[in-house]
């Protein structure tokens, strides 16, 4: 593999980013593979909630397809599957584990599973919901690429017979995550899919703050929330943020807020993209707490664990101080949590486990060769 990679990559979506994290993840990833010479090749399945949202449907740094079902995904694209250097299957993919079947089936040079939501899927796992991967193809993949670092790991390893387990955190794309100077318009912002075990964390971040304090402005921003909230006057409300305008949304806002779905705080290590992509757009961020943000960001990221945490934020930290807090943010982003930073990872693990590969073909084969030439001595 010292030739530039062939990659395939089946994933959720990577032509709309509505109503998901997973295309801003594949995006930033792919633009940073391309950018180090990988051909590329996505696959995605057509459904309808996507087709009506699609933002990036002609892809310029890969090759995007669309598919109807399994069956078509090993029709028109087996021959593919097989001559690419690896098949990247990715979390919540439709059908995937009939897909996961099909691929394996074929015998690709390497297959691998990026996994965008390690603890959602082993709590999956664990109540046998094999929504999107069953339990018996842990040991089907060469790599199990993994959302999560930290102890989850050696869990994936130890405990679902993954053969290798390697973080693969989401990224930013630098290129187009950059404060754009637009006035700033509200006091905290948050941008996220509405999911019932985080609206109690932005109830207690969020709309209680705002209705302690009348006099600022907040925004939340994304689909799928119920039409009952109760949001305070001062909320405004967002359904949908298209990426090609996140970096605008993000300079708008004086604080960001990042929550995390509580199987990623249970199991630490699980950064959100939105982090990324805010400290990239020079914003400070307050954030729920779990176990490895400090680890992957430093101090930068202001810690709330209750309403009065985030009210002192808002209305006590000095703006000298909050400024700075961006700038280290941002600092330690650009410099580690890239696209290229992640291609460059995921380049040197592909290349890794092919060269182990090779010295253990290389041993066997010197291995069966000794006893023929003794035979013959």
């Amino acid at each position: 593999m010292n030739k530039c990679l062939d990659i395939v990559f089946i994933g959720l979506s990577l032509s709309s980013a509505w109503g998901n994290g997973h295309a801003t993840t594949y995006r930033a990833l792919l633009r940073g593979l391309k950018s180090k010479g990988c051909r590329l090749t996505f696959l995605e399945r057509d459904v309808p909630w996507y087709a009506a949202h699609r933002d990036l449907p002609q892809p310029d740094f890969c090759d995007l397809f669309l598919y109807s079902d399994p069956d078509e995904l090993m029709r028109r694209f087996g021959a593919r599957l097989l001559e690419a250097d690896a098949v990247i299957v990715g979390s919540y993919v439709p059908d995937g584990v009939g897909v996961i079947d099909r691929v394996a089936a074929l015998s690709p040079q390497r297959l691998c599973f990026y996994d965008i939501d390690t603890p959602v899927t082993l709590a999956k796992l664990d109540r046998s919901d094999a929504e999107y991967l069953a339990r018996r193809q842990m040991h089907l993949f060469d790599l199990y690429l993994s959302f999560s670092g930290g102890t989850v790991l050696k869990t994936l390893e130890r405990d679902y017979g993954v053969r290798k387990a390697a973080a693969l955190y989401c990224a930013v794309d630098r290129d187009r995550y950059a404060p754009t100077g637009a006035p700033l318009v509200w006091d905290l912002g948050y941008l996220g899919t509405y999911s019932p075990d985080r609206q109690p964390g932005l109830e207690r971040l969020l709309v209680e703050p705002a209705r302690r304090l009348p006099h600022m402005r907040f925004v939340v921003a994304g689909p799928q929330f119920p039409a009952g909230i109760d949001w305070p006057d001062n909320v405004e409300r967002v359904d949908h943020v298209s990426p090609a305008d996140h970096a605008d949304f993000y300079s708008r806002q004086r604080f960001t807020l990042n929550l995390t779905r509580a199987d990623m705080v249970a199991a630490g290590w699980s950064p959100s993209v939105r982090l990324f992509e805010a400290a990239a757009c020079g914003v400070p961020i307050v954030s729920d707490y779990w176990h490895g943000l400090s680890g992957l960001l430093g101090n930068t990221v202001l810690i709330a664990r209750d309403t009065e945490d985030v009210v002192a934020a808002l209305s006590q930290l000095p703006e000298v101080r909050r400024q700075e807090i961006a700038r280290d943010a941002n600092r330690i982003v650009l410099d580690r949590h890239t696209g290229e930073a992640r291609a460059g990872q995921l380049i040197a693990t592909l290349k890794e486990m092919a060269g182990q590969a090779r010295d253990a073909s290389s041993r066997s084969t010197n291995h069966r060769e000794v006893p023929h030439a003794q035979t013959h001595a």
